[in-house]
């Protein structure tokens, strides 16, 4: 085994900054979820000025100026849409208003970046695609668990590159841990607004599918959720999985869940695993557990051996200077929009169509 990139390989590291102060204006809307912060420390890494938040919550202003002390605070949601200079509004909405804030944000002129899920129903989606084609705009989508993670961007690069050859199976692993449900906001167990496990935290794995397979469109074989733990929140599903076929053949299959233990140094153990016709790859994400702590643990195997990446302080997060590059530019080099739009899509076709297991208990 070696601890290095085999030689016939190289890895593409992000060129960090793309524009200058004041060259790119962003405001950021709307703070129901933590992703607001990842989403705009990394637009600001790659050269974005942040100007306004807003949200009708004092305390979630004042936490968000914590972090970002210069930010100017808006009085309403019209103040950082009547502002010409702002590019880009960035948001992490209950998912199930998302939509609705990303049509007010095209319709005045400026794209939009919104947590993922980007929406929660199909009539949702219909309406976000119209909207996109009708005033030219972007609805740009925070799939983190690929697009802020290095060993993510990293795999990607090394499948490009063919180190696995074709990809024929994408199986993704995302657990996440739920902590003490008092602290979590109200809406987090109405699934109305969370839209179910599979729209939620299940998108990050079908946008995973589609790209590393290299698929445009996938469909849902089959599809199970359940609330197995937790009866006090009947609406919550806290188990959920999925398997899909691509349109090119290759398969997907996830399972994400709310049963991190206390006991794992992280809060979930995410892993991924690819298969390839020469060889395969694991991506141990957040931690190699009872190993090493760190993140960013990436496993080829290949014809030539078996190879130990460390992806940390390699390739950086080249997703968000190529969004405000397009922005700029009216290009689609960090993701397509069709794309981000199929992975909303397949999510919740996905929950729509789930079976719903029986808990020991007899709860659905």
């Amino acid at each position: 085994m070696t601890d290095q990139l085999p030689a016939h390989l190289e890895l593409t590291p992000s060129p960090g900054a793309v524009v200058g102060p004041g060259e790119f204006v962003i405001a950021a809307t709307h703070l129901n979820h933590g992703h607001i912060y990842g989403m705009t420390e990394r637009l600001l890494d790659a050269g974005a000025t942040l100007r306004w938040v807003y949200d009708p919550d004092p305390a979630k202003v004042e936490a968000f100026r914590e972090r970002f002390p210069d930010v100017r605070v808006a009085r309403s949601e019209a103040e950082v849409l009547d502002d010409d200079e702002v590019r880009l509004v960035a948001g992490a909405a209950i998912t199930s208003e998302r939509c609705d804030i990303g049509v007010r944000v095209m319709e005045a002129g400026k794209d939009y970046f919104t947590d993922k899920a980007p929406l929660t129903t199909l009539d949702q989606l219909a309406v976000a695609r119209e909207a996109v084609a009708r005033t030219g705009r972007k609805y740009a989508v925070y799939y983190s668990e690929r697009i802020n993670v290095e060993a993510a961007v990293l795999t990607g690069q090394l499948i490009e590159q063919g180190a696995i050859g074709r990809v024929l199976q994408f199986v993704g692993l995302g657990p996440h841990r739920l902590g003490d449900p008092t602290a979590r906001p109200d809406w987090f167990f109405v699934k109305e607004q969370y839209g179910g496990i599979l729209c939620d935290i299940g998108s990050h794995n079908f946008e995973q599918m589609l790209h590393y397979t290299g698929a445009t469109d996938a469909e849902v074989v089959s599809s199970s959720i359940a609330n197995y733990h937790h009866p006090e929140h009947p609406e919550l599903d806290d188990f959920g999985d999925a398997h899909a076929v691509m349109d090119n053949g290759a398969s997907g299959y996830c399972r994400v869940d709310w049963f991190t233990p206390d006991g794992l140094s992280t809060w979930g153990d995410g892993r991924t695993f690819i298969l390839g016709t020469d060889g395969y790859i694991e991506m141990r994400k957040y931690v190699d557990v009872a190993a090493e702590a760190k993140p960013g643990h990436v496993f080829l195997v290949d014809g030539r051996g078996e190879h130990h990446i460390r992806a940390e302080g390699t390739v950086g997060h080249p997703y968000f200077g190529r969004l405000i590059t397009d922005c700029l530019e009216r290009t689609e080099t960090a993701m397509a929009q069709e794309h981000a739009f199929k992975a909303a899509e397949l999510s919740v076709r996905a929950q729509n169509q789930a079976r719903v297991l029986q808990s020991q208990a007899g709860q659905a």
